[in-house]
């Protein structure tokens, strides 16, 4: 049942299509959220219900953005404080979501952010350029895709014409597959942003994840929670994986757009072909 938007929304709020599908996952949370005649207040109200930390241990709180000191880098505030500033555009919104929905993730990738800053000598919001380590976490923060595809034949078949870029193979060839055995979850709040007003063109850079068939089984909750840990310790571990993602038109996802024939999936200004070498 769609859920219609409480009057007291702010424009930015109510642009939100909580019946797109590649909302599906966060659509519960964003009702919740948007019921709300105080939006900030929820988010926390919600934080501190799911204990959310950050790498530090500290409680993860939403914030006016007047709180971040104006010396400060916004990364460091956050491990420092776990106060995330928050200002009221969609964006930051979004952001939020992702920290209520992919906690453990997004404190790895402070604690990631916060180390480059540390190693950088500075936890200052100078001008000083970000070198690629903290640029790889950026990228993923802000337009990073989870693609969970089952460990089996399959399902390697399928990673492999998609990281060679062969479109039609995977998205009509293989449709199927999603839904049962391959499928997408949205992390970058930025990539969340374009998709309040979609157009075909919008990709993500997406971290591709084999998983056991019993993943396939688990509650959606549970889903989300096992994509956490598991997204987490792997940034952990091997640190944000830039040389490891792949690009996806979202769009072109089985489902994603209403029509999704051979020429919609043809257009090579979109659907591109991998660059030789």
């Amino acid at each position: 049942m769609d859920t219609p938007a409480a009057p007291h929304l702010p424009s930015f709020l109510a642009a939100i299509d909580w019946q797109q599908p590649w909302l599906k996952p966060f659509r519960t949370l964003g009702w919740q959220l948007t019921a709300s005649a105080d939006w900030r207040g929820a988010l926390n109200a919600l934080a501190l219900a799911r204990d959310i930390r950050n790498y530090l241990g500290l409680p993860i709180r939403f914030v006016e953005q007047a709180e971040l000191p104006a010396a400060t880098a916004y990364e460091a505030f956050i491990g420092s404080s776990g106060k995330v500033p928050t200002r009221d555009n969609l964006h930051d919104f979004l952001n939020a979501l992702i920290w209520l929905s992919f906690p453990s993730i997004k404190a790895q990738l402070n604690a990631l952010q916060a180390a480059e800053l540390a190693k950088a000598g500075t936890l200052s919001g100078s001008s000083k350029p970000r070198g690629a380590a903290r640029d790889a976490v950026t990228i993923f923060d802000e337009n990073a895709a989870l693609l969970l595809v089952r460990d089996n034949a399959a399902g390697q078949a399928l990673i492999a014409v998609l990281r060679n870029h062969l479109w039609q193979e995977a998205f009509l060839e293989q449709r199927d597959m999603f839904g049962g055995d391959a499928e997408v979850w949205l992390f970058g709040h930025a990539l969340l942003e374009k998709l309040v007003r979609p157009y075909k063109a919008i990709t993500a850079h997406t971290l591709v994840i084999s998983v056991p068939a019993h993943v396939f089984s688990l509650t959606e909750d549970a889903r989300r929670i096992w994509i956490d840990q598991h997204v987490a310790a792997d940034l952990e571990q091997q640190g944000a994986p830039v040389r490891r993602l792949t690009p996806l038109p979202v769009l072109g996802v089985p489902g994603w757009a209403c029509v999704q024939d051979s020429d919609f999936y043809a257009d090579a200004t979109v659907f591109r072909p991998k660059r030789a070498g």
